[in-house]
């Protein structure tokens, strides 16, 4: 196969690939957690709707058949993807978009070689420009992904059925269980206190019945009040990993304590001072109490986006990213 046909076959299938990327980067804006995500997702997919048209324009001057059906497909494309990725976590999702982002990268990097070699600067320019784009979105979906490891808050944030295949894949892996599980060991301490020192328990039966009195006890007396009591009892029987995984569950419910944030003096802090606080925080955890706690008492939106951004410089940190 001659540069010039391995040429138009790249860019072929990069008009392909980049018409799915503008139609996931629309579908993704929905799910911005900032008003800042969504304006960048916006950019970014008008951004990929003029690199199609520079690489169509490309693609016809080199003598490549007018392409009027690739675009469809790369929509259809999207369309499904979106749908299909709805069965499953937000995480596997970004991965998804990730694997598009290099494969576009890497064919942008061989369409560069292959323009260099065939002397053709206008494709290569144009090549060079695809680069520099993909990496830098390869670069931001790995941030969000870090941040999202690390416990969030994420630029993105998973829709309603996302969230539910994100319970069940959780609830699917036992390692993952460790809240369930901790509660679980709690409510059994209590009724092994109750019981003759002898008897013990069905494993099984027991754990299962004892996890299902805490839900119910959950619901009808609200979560932060059984997860205090949770860990109250926890800490009295000297089980730090449940009375630790119990305050866990509440600070991701925004249920503390002023003097329990990683901020002393937090609540007398002005906005100001607040963001400025808030930048000091070096764990993303700290980072999440205090968003938690924003989000729930007070929903200052400077001090929520302040916190944001240094969910997503720790999360640079975190995967090599410089500033």
């Amino acid at each position: 196969m001659t540069d010039n046909a391995k040429i138009i076959n790249q860019l072929r299938a990069l008009v392909l690939l980049t018409q799915t990327e503008e139609q996931v980067a629309r579908t993704r804006v929905s799910q911005a957690r900032t008003e800042a995500v969504r304006r960048e997702l916006t950019q970014n997919a008008d951004n990929a709707a003029e690199r199609t048209r520079a690489i169509t324009d490309q693609l016809r001057a080199l003598g490549g058949v007018p392409d009027v059906v690739t675009p469809a497909v790369g929509r259809l494309s999207a369309v499904l993807k979106a749908g299909f990725e709805q069965a499953e976590p937000l995480e596997e999702a970004l991965l998804q978009d990730l694997s598009l982002e290099h494969q576009l990268l890497d064919r942008a990097t061989y369409l560069k070689v292959l323009t260099e070699q065939a002397e053709l600067p206008k494709v290569r320019q144009l090549a060079e420009r695809l680069v520099t784009a993909h990496k830098a979105t390869v670069e931001w979906l790995t941030v969000v992904l870090a941040e999202e490891a690390m416990g969030g808050p994420a630029a993105l944030q998973a829709t309603a059925l996302q969230r539910v295949a994100g319970t069940a894949a959780r609830a699917a892996n036992a390692p993952v269980r460790f809240w369930a599980n901790r509660v679980n060991e709690v409510v059994e301490s209590v009724h092994q206190r109750r019981e003759q020192a002898g008897e013990r328990l069905n494993e099984a039966t027991d754990k299962a019945s004892s996890f299902t009195d805490a839900v119910r006890e959950t619901l009808t007396v609200g979560r932060s009040a059984a997860l205090r009591r949770a860990e109250r009892i926890a800490r009295r029987e000297g089980n730090r990993d449940a009375a630790e995984a119990a305050r866990a569950a509440r600070e991701e419910l925004g249920d503390v304590s002023a003097d329990e944030l990683p901020i002393k003096g937090y609540d007398s802090l002005s906005t100001q001072d607040a963001v400025k606080a808030v930048k000091q925080l070096k764990t993303a955890h700290d980072v999440r109490v205090i968003i938690r706690y924003e989000e729930t008492h007070k929903a200052r939106t400077s001090v929520v986006n302040a916190a944001q951004t240094q969910v997503a410089a720790l999360a640079k940190e975190a995967v090599g990213v410089s500033e």
